[in-house]
């Protein structure tokens, strides 16, 4: 029985220590970049790409998005430890310890970038690292705990997916992978200050200036509004740009539809936890995560 007990525990402690470091990739949000990355590379080809070139970039992109996460847990593991729903990530439970922490993702980013590199394309690889390092050095070191506009400026990171998505097939950049990313970049805001109104209390608690936490709700929803609309815009831009057909227009007329009944609602209402019921865009039918909810920061 004792060396039954011997034996078991070590595997649960490997079992343990590997969720721990797949923790810290943050696996929701590699999918929705992922969710992002695929589509984009079928409108580049115009049909299916090859099945490699599909896996190997969003393989590599996947470890590109796991090392950057890893880094961003690193920076953010103070505030981790006040924010509730935080609380228990690896870091802050000592699962991992943060010089291990880098060591993995170092590991991840240069495992990414030597994958898409070699399978894919220098373009391609490039993008995906210069992505993690906006990630990591402009929003979560420079901007998240120092200005409301933190993830107007450092969402640009969860859009460049795409344009990786793109050039793995075209090894070029063109105009619709340019509006697909601005319309991710315009997208993040409005769908992140909808869920960040529900966890408003956490920011404050860990002094991070996340708009819903330092502004009025009214503020706020106006903010979704503006950029929702403006997302409906870049949407038709989109459709003209890829010569969309009629399945793509007729989203981007039911969404400005959509939008248009719900401003009143939005505006009107002062209480909080409202707000994702009144004025969130996470399920968007434009939007390129239309049904996935965002938990990065």
């Amino acid at each position: 029985m004792a060396q039954v007990t011997t034996v078991l525990i070590p595997r649960r402690s490997a079992r343990l220590k590997l969720s721990a470091y797949v923790a810290l990739t943050k696996p929701r949000i590699i999918e929705l970049l992922l969710v992002t990355t695929l589509p984009t590379m079928v409108v580049a080809a115009k049909g299916v790409p090859e099945w490699w070139l599909i896996v190997a970039t969003l393989v590599g992109g996947a470890l590109s998005a796991g090392g950057a996460n890893a880094a961003n847990m690193v920076v953010d593991r103070d505030i981790d430890a006040v924010m509730h729903r935080t609380r228990h990530r690896p870091l802050v439970t000592g699962a991992v310890a943060p010089t291990a922490a880098v060591v993995f993702s170092i590991v991840l980013e240069v495992a990414a970038f030597v994958l898409l590199w070699r399978a894919v394309n220098l373009f391609s690889a490039v993008l995906a690292l210069g992505a993690a390092l906006f990630y990591v050095f402009v929003y979560s070191i420079g901007l998240k705990r120092r200005t409301t506009q933190n993830i107007v400026i450092g969402g640009a990171a969860g859009a460049v997916p795409v344009l990786v998505g793109w050039t793995a097939v075209t090894d070029h950049l063109a105009w619709p992978a340019i509006v697909l990313f601005a319309m991710i970049v315009i997208w993040t805001p409005s769908h992140f200050w909808a869920l960040a109104v529900r966890y408003q209390d956490d920011y404050k608690a860990a002094n991070v200036p996340m708009l819903p936490a330092v502004v009025p709700f009214e503020r706020v929803s106006r903010q979704i509004i503006l950029y929702s609309l403006a997302l409906v815009a870049t949407s038709f831009v989109f459709g003209v740009v890829a010569h969309s057909g009629w399945i793509y227009w007729q989203q981007p007329f039911l969404r400005a539809v959509s939008i248009w009944q719900t401003p009143s609602a939005c505006v009107v209402s002062t209480e909080p936890r409202r707000a994702p019921c009144a004025c969130s865009s996470t399920r968007s039918p434009i939007s390129p995560l239309s049904s996935w909810r965002w938990r990065s920061t």
